[in-house]
């Protein structure tokens, strides 16, 4: 009961005209049938001149909308005496208004829960127990208690054994996350069944959630361009409905016929099925992974034509692996690894953690170490053991171990040198490796209509020649600064163009892209606040996804105005000739609101998105792990 007084308040236009139609029956069955015809006139003509006014604004801005045609379809029907047909118009006026925004709430519900699902609160460490505060006053060191099920309040580490994060809301990844001691962990995420202590590396504006929440308020605040689409039919099918009650009215000399003509020519459909189709594929888009900023984005991503990827960090994973250990004799290939990975826990290099992964996948023990200090863009000088273990750049090794040499190295690898004890130990070589469905991606996107594809990276040409070759990339720029970028994507004359990237330095031409798309998976950064569309997983996959998801709304969106539109033609010329009567046909008229707003709503998807998403990343990822490639240095020893 109170869900309907809830609607019932929101919605009052609609019940007030509800109201005035049980009024007018009861004042029927009393006797009173005589003031019927006056309460539904001067009920229908006082909402017809408020629609006026609305129409007499937006003529003086020159626009040209519909609303001409419902305030002369209600003006009619009172004319020639149709009271209870002009009272049915009314209805299916703010009928239509109030389904166009409970749809819309619909539609929005995925973004809209990103929004409610805010954290509020914190728990954290004090002398003798947990303070709860405000989430906003949390700062970077603070220690915090997580709750079983509670959300993760701000970005952290892992102080407890191991825990499982839910990261479905943030990162569209459905399986639960195992994270141990010493992991990050994102705010948003989910808890598991213990409660678990991370200390605070971001406040809570600065943190993962808090982020993606400020983009979808600034999507859900949007309105697409191609919403337009129903005054760009504005003009044409009210000229086109006046005509036809004119001469229906002509030809019959009965001025019903005009009014059971217009009756049907109401523009609720094409008032509806735009912004709900939009804001629906807005939703599902969100749904899975992809924020999009604007209806507008999802218009140009169904039309583009070219997409451009930034390398390093989009089509390779951005952070180099071992690909190999060259030990020099009398050091074996475990004895250098460990070596190196105990000396790189001090580090912060980029290097560092690939290193310990390594050693750890391999099952060594590392070692603390006695002493450590690192050279800043040089490397790690630790004792280990009692042994001096040098890590990092050739000449810094060399200065260390005279006997050092250059390790050979093809196109993409980059060189570690390691010396113990003044003896220069080996190299490892490391790789950036190209993504398992980048290849996979490019081809969907030209099934989906992005037929030309170009690389732009700051990186040497020939490593840049090395992954174009790998993917099938015919368009490559080597060596680009920001400026370059922007320049060569403005070139582009195949255009819509997207670009896609992921680092401060493709902001700029992310920003000057028809469509820039950031992988923001990492976090918050300038890339992801200068893009449309933010794709919160670190899966490439979903560029293409997106360009699909838009594909689809403006399908949709067109399909439902279209349908509108031929219903409403359908029904006037069949009202043309007398065979329904006004206040049918504003009964009818209101199934045609109905099955426009369902038809728009076919924008949403469905739950099955994600898991066919899934499927197909996964299929992918066994597809090309076979043929997985490496690539990437930004220098070829550092």
């Amino acid at each position: 009961m109170s869900r309907i007084l809830d609607l019932a308040r929101r919605y009052w236009l609609v019940t007030l005209t509800i109201a005035v139609g049980v009024t007018g029956i009861l004042l029927a069955l009393g006797g009173a049938g005589w003031l019927v015809q006056w309460l539904f006139s001067a009920y229908s003509l006082t909402v017809a001149a408020w629609q006026a006014v609305g129409m007499v604004r937006a003529l003086l801005r020159r626009e040209f909308g519909l609303d001409i045609l419902a305030v002369t379809a209600i003006v009619s029907t009172v004319v020639v005496g149709e009271y209870v047909a002009a009272l049915l118009v009314v209805l299916m006026l703010t009928g239509g208004e109030a389904l166009e925004n409970y749809a819309n709430q619909r539609a929005k519900r995925e973004l809209d829960a990103l929004l409610d699902r805010a954290p509020q609160l914190a728990h954290r460490s004090t002398e003798g127990g947990y303070r709860d505060l405000p989430v906003n006053e949390v700062r970077v060191g603070d220690v915090l208690l997580v709750r079983p099920s509670e959300i993760v309040p701000v970005d952290g580490v892992l102080l407890s054994a191991e825990t499982t994060l839910d990261q479905s809301s943030i990162s569209g990844e459905s399986i639960p996350v195992e994270k141990r001691v010493g992991d990050p962990v994102l705010s948003g995420a989910v808890n598991g069944q213990q409660a678990v202590e991370i200390r605070a590396t971001e406040t809570a504006s600065a943190s993962q959630y808090q982020q993606i929440v400020a983009l979808v308020a600034q999507a859900a605040e949007s309105k697409a361009p191609v919403v337009r689409l129903a005054d760009r039919y504005a003009l044409p099918f009210t000229i086109f409905s006046l005509a036809l009650g004119a001469i229906a009215w002509w030809l019959s000399g009965d001025p019903v016929r005009f009014a059971e003509v217009l009756v049907l020519a109401t523009p609720c459909p094409l008032l509806i099925a735009a912004p709900v189709a939009f804001i629906g594929g807005m939703s599902r888009a969100a749904r899975n992974g992809v924020i999009v900023k604007s209806g507008g984005v999802l218009e140009q991503l169904s039309a583009a034509k070219t997409v451009v990827f930034d390398k390093t960090g989009t089509l390779t994973y951005g952070t180099p692996a071992l690909a190999e250990v060259r030990p020099e004799p009398p050091f074996t290939a475990d004895e250098v690894l460990t070596s190196v990975a105990s000396a790189e826990q001090y580090s912060s290099h980029v290097l560092a953690a690939s290193m310990i992964a390594a050693s750890k996948e391999h099952g060594l023990q590392l070692h603390e170490a006695e002493t450590a200090q690192e050279a800043a863009t040089n490397g790690v000088v630790a004792r280990i053991q009692g042994r001096e273990v040098v890590v990092g750049k050739f000449a810094f090794v060399a200065q260390h171990a005279p006997d050092a040499r250059r390790a050979e190295i093809a196109p993409g690898e980059l060189a570690v040198y390691v010396a113990i004890d003044g003896v220069y130990a080996g190299a490892l070589l490391a790789s950036d490796r190209l993504r398992v469905n980048a290849k996979a991606t490019l081809q969907r996107l030209e099934e989906l209509g992005v037929k030309q594809s170009m690389m732009l990276t700051g990186d040497a040409a020939e490593t840049a020649q090395h992954v174009a070759s790998e993917l099938g990339i015919t368009r490559v720029r080597a060596e680009c600064l920001p400026a370059d970028k922007v320049a060569e994507v403005g070139g582009i004359a195949e255009r819509p163009v997207i670009m896609v990237g992921d680092g401060v330095n493709d902001a700029p031409v992310l920003a000057a892209a028809d469509v820039g798309i950031a992988m923001g998976a990492r976090g918050a950064t300038a890339a992801s606040e200068s893009a449309d569309a933010v794709i919160l997983v670190d899966d490439i996959s979903r560029v293409a996804l997106a360009v699909e998801f838009g594909r689809d709304t403006v399908r949709i969106a067109l399909q439902s105005i279209w349908l509108g539109i031929a219903l409403s033609v359908v029904l006037m010329v069949i009202a043309a000739f007398g065979v329904i009567p006004a206040t049918a046909g504003a009964l009818i008229q209101e199934l045609v609101d109905l099955a426009t707003i369902l038809g728009a709503l076919r924008a949403v998807g469905s739950r099955l998105d994600e898991r066919q998403a899934a499927a197909k990343a996964e299929q992918t990822s066994q597809g090309a792990r076979a043929g997985e490639g490496t690539i990437d240095s930004p220098s070829p020893d550092s």
